[in-house]
């Protein structure tokens, strides 16, 4: 696979899988390029939430606004250029914070095939 590089632009997004709110996910590497993980950018109305089952293990970097993620161990929130980890098997509440968020995101392994 050649090295590519990416901006939101790239991506098409989609409301998140079984979420009603205004939280929509763009992926720009997948399961369709050959590689092991997925890139994408996810985007968050002000003060959305939405309650997940972690399938995969899940990074995502806050680009713009503010991220809680509530799960058993606590509560964790994050800003522009922080990072959020979330191991396969977590239960979290994601919530945008006022403002909204834009967030970029790595899953291993592909968060649609789990």
């Amino acid at each position: 696979m050649k090295v590519h590089k990416f901006s939101m632009a790239d991506a098409v997004f989609e409301r998140s899988p079984g979420q009603q709110g205004e939280v929509y996910a763009g992926n720009v590497i997948d399961q369709r390029q050959g590689g092991p993980i997925t890139i994408g950018y996810g985007r968050y109305g002000a003060d959305e939430s939405i309650d997940e089952s972690i399938a995969v293990d899940d990074v995502m970097i806050i680009l713009e606004g503010r991220i809680s993620v509530r799960s058993d161990a606590g509560t964790v929130t994050a800003g522009p250029g922080e990072v959020i980890y979330m191991p396969k098997g977590s239960s979290v509440t994601i919530r945008a914070h006022e403002a909204g968020a834009v967030t970029a995101y790595v899953t291993y392994p592909h968060w649609q095939e789990a």
